[in-house]
């Protein structure tokens, strides 16, 4: 569950700020999410191969278990990760909606 959560706010914070030349990427860096790296690094991946976001480079040597991010980090949002937001963001709406008609009932 918290990994879909840090995926809502990072995909949230590029919707944001998107087209803003001045956003600070540090703000969805790995510590700003309060993941460790490598599990951050790995759903920025993650993200990225399933069209949520574009703009990461990323590399996997054979020695690696693990493709790794090459810096400098520049995501964007892709309109499926707008997508993913809207549609989550409405799934909320409703589940409040049906919540407070419970309470009502």
């Amino acid at each position: 569950m918290k990994d879909f959560q840090v995926i809502y706010k990072i995909l949230r914070l590029l919707d944001k700020y998107k087209g803003q030349e001045d956003f600070d990427y540090q703000c969805i860096c790995a510590s700003a999410m309060k993941l460790e790296y490598a599990e951050w690094e790995q759903l920025m991946i993650e993200l990225q191969i399933n069209g949520y976001i574009r703009g990461l480079v990323y590399t996997q040597t054979l020695n690696d278990k693990f493709p790794h991010i090459v810096e400098p980090i520049n995501p964007q949002i892709t309109m499926k990760g707008m997508e993913y937001l809207e549609t989550n963001s409405m799934m909320a709406k409703a589940k409040e909606a049906l919540r407070m008609l419970g309470d009502i009932l």
